[in-house]
């Protein structure tokens, strides 16, 4: 069982649901990438998502197209980042770690290469924005064969057929993209959030989490009613830029932010408080 589906299977054991942060390797800096990890783990994060620097980020909004600013003016490498996945495992051995990324570095690197040199580090899976289920053959090849896992993205208008072909190569997780358009883009409306992520989980058997337009305690609770696992980014990466000169701020701004997610989404909702759970 891999990391990603151990921790899956330890919170449903308590009734819980993941909380997954992310962060751009290397903003503001890189020196303190890793010890922002390890402050959201002591948040309360259950995966780390660590966004890999690219120079097109086409699926970002502004918040995380200036965090990639950022680390790329800081000449961070996805080798670069995958020295800061061992780093962090030297102290955490526990903690699924997904990066989330882009193709070409990937393909820069060699798939090979890259599967071998991510597994080492101590990467568990892999989310690529701009590589669909059916060009991801020569790269799943390779990830299978060092037991990574591919993540793979669900929109609000992925058709039934399209999410049944993605569970059936996906690895770990399925993420559901909230909103049509950027991160960070628009109001997430956690009603139409949960019926679409009630209809994705009838079909497919992995956790599904879901993204995008979650940025307080409220939306995290009202997204984990019903989804596995509620990833956070602009929100965060908001924080680090608004603090990107201090960084016992930063660490204490990102700790009240994931704090409080963790506490909304491990409170009893109304439901369950009149049920007597």
């Amino acid at each position: 069982m891999s990391r990603i589906s151990q921790r899956f299977y330890e919170l449903n054991q308590t009734g819980r649901k993941a909380l997954i942060p992310y962060v751009t390797a290397g903003d503001p800096d890189p020196t303190l990438t890793v010890p922002l990890l390890h402050a959201l783990v002591a948040a309360g994060a259950d995966i780390v998502e660590i966004g890999v620097p690219f120079s097109d980020p086409m699926a970002e909004g502004p918040v995380i197209q200036r965090a990639m600013e950022r680390a790329l003016a800081k000449h961070v490498t996805l080798t670069q980042v995958l020295g800061m996945v061992r780093t962090f495992r030297q102290q955490d051995a526990t903690t699924p770690v997904v990066l989330m990324g882009y193709l070409n570095p990937i393909e820069v690197m060699g798939y090979p290469q890259f599967a071998s040199a991510a597994s080492q580090a101590g990467v568990d899976g892999v989310l690529i924005v701009d590589m669909p289920p059916e060009e991801a053959e020569a790269l799943l090849t390779q990830t299978h064969k060092t037991k990574l896992d591919v993540i793979f993205l669900i929109s609000p208008t992925t058709t039934d057929a399209r999410i049944q072909r993605i569970a059936g190569v996906s690895g770990g997780f399925v993420y559901y993209v909230s909103l049509k358009g950027i991160t960070g883009a628009a109001h997430l409306d956690a009603g139409v959030v949960q019926q679409r992520v009630r209809h994705i989980k009838s079909m497919v058997s992995l956790p599904v989490g879901v993204g995008f337009g979650i940025a307080d305690a409220p939306s995290a609770q009202a997204v984990s009613q019903v989804a596995d696992a509620v990833v956070v980014g602009s929100a965060l990466v908001k924080q680090i830029e608004a603090n990107q000169h201090d960084a016992t701020a930063m660490t204490q701004a990102v700790t009240r932010l994931i704090q409080g997610m963790r506490a909304a989404m491990d409170a009893p909702t109304a439901a369950s408080r009149v049920a007597g759970v």
